[in-house]
């Protein structure tokens, strides 16, 4: 019985969607422009010869009409490949996933200001009452490293939390994970969420950090996303109400609120993720779904504009793909994928509007272009057909009898 992998490098774009101009990004192209910053500063370009050889220079090429910089073609393209635009209204995480599973968010979340004071009073009090501080910090739009580095020692002399947003429908509060508590911050990020539901916001995030002013601060592997729901049932309820497992990594049961998910696992990283899904993997039964989010391209790269360290979390991704590839069984399945974009190379810190890839792989399958694919939730139609469940309302498969049909002489560039 067949099983599926889906692995979302977050933010991983391919070239700005037609209407990236609505957002401000057009001309946005996350892995175009590491590619670039890449050959400029090197010499070469990325060294992804795995994901080159799945596809994804041609995938890139059909997104945005050319190759990424310094490319190197691949003996043999050994995959399917094709690239995907998002029909969500927003550029923001749930949206993406939600969407990749069949649920694409069509009405707009809601949004703080860009403006400082940003967050309605009526807000600021009920979390200093109900949380008995002394105040808040922030109360504006900011890059989560940049506030911590602006504010955390005034956090310790204070004891206010800080409490900030981005151009995504988010509450963020940071605190110190021993100084202020980590189950006290759990807290008043449950309350936070219940409060600013009635406005739409999609997901207050706890931002936990330790260190001090003469050390520095650092976010810690404790954060907690506070999501809604979906909001209808997706293709991880209809795996499980069938009898399936669907298996989250990272922060994939946070992103659905744990609707649909059999079993969460939690991992700091992009290597103890991959570490991760390769154990999932390992322990899953017939008719699985391991479902990994790697989390580093956007939280540790894309946001913080950082070139240089997005293509050395790329090539150290590629270099272990064999490792995956080798574990998986004659009939399983693996989709590579984003959620949306966060071009490190683009003016301030949010994500961006982009297409993104889609690379699938099973040892049974004749390689072919998958061409433009019109919403994620092709990928959860088409793993809905992999698993004989039926047809989504959103979405459509790409699946086709030819998919499974055996190739030999298969190669994998270790």
């Amino acid at each position: 019985m067949p099983r599926a992998i889906i692995g979302v490098f977050d933010s991983f774009g391919l070239g700005s969607s037609a209407d990236a101009d609505q957002y401000g990004d057009a001309g946005a192209n996350t892995l175009g422009h590491i590619a670039e910053y890449c050959l400029h500063q090197r010499g070469v370009g990325l060294a992804l010869p795995n994901l080159y050889q799945m596809g994804l220079g041609l995938a890139a090429q059909d997104s945005c009409g050319a190759l990424p910089a310094g490319y190197v073609q691949p003996e043999r393209v050994d995959g399917q490949y094709g690239y995907a635009v998002e029909q969500s209204a927003g550029k923001d995480t749930p949206s993406g996933h939600w969407e990749m599973a069949g649920v694409p968010v069509l009405n707009e979340w809601g949004y703080f200001p860009i403006q400082k004071p940003t967050f309605p009073q009526s807000l600021v009090d009920d979390l200093v009452e109900t949380g008995g501080l002394p105040g808040i910090l922030g109360n504006c739009h900011a890059s989560g490293t940049e506030i911590l580095a602006e504010l955390g020692a005034q956090h310790l002399k204070t004891g206010k939390p800080i409490c900030y947003t981005s151009a995504d429908s988010v509450f963020q509060i940071a605190a110190h994970e021993t100084e202020f508590g980590l189950e006290r911050l759990y807290q008043l990020c449950e309350f936070a969420f219940d409060r600013v539901r009635p406005l739409n916001i999609a997901r207050v995030i706890a931002r936990p950090f330790t260190g001090d002013e003469l050390s520095g601060f650092a976010r810690t592997k404790n954060r907690r996303d506070y999501t809604c729901p979906p909001t209808s049932p997706t293709l991880l309820d209809a795996l499980v109400e069938t009898g399936g497992e669907v298996i989250a990594v990272g922060k994939i049961g946070d992103i659905f609120a744990g609707q649909g998910i059999s079993q969460a696992i939690k991992a700091d990283g992009n290597q103890a993720l991959f570490d991760a899904t390769i154990q999932a993997l390992g322990d899953a039964p017939d008719r699985s779904l391991v479902f990994t989010n790697f989390v580093d391209f956007d939280m540790l790269y894309g946001h913080r504009r950082d070139c240089a360290g997005y293509a050395r979390a790329l090539e150290s991704i590629d270099a272990r793909l064999p490792e995956l590839l080798k574990v998986m069984c004659s009939d399983d399945l693996l989709i590579l994928t984003a959620d949306h974009g966060c071009d490190p190379s683009w003016p301030g810190t949010d994500h961006t509007r982009e297409h993104v890839p889609v690379l699938v792989w099973s040892p049974s399958m004749v390689s072919r272009s998958l061409g433009r694919r019109d919403s994620f939730a092709d990928i959860g139609a088409t793993i809905r057909q992999y698993f004989g469940l039926p047809s989504p309302e959103y979405g459509s498969s790409w699946m086709s009898g030819e998919l499974l049909t055996t190739t030999k002489g298969r190669k994998i560039i270790a």
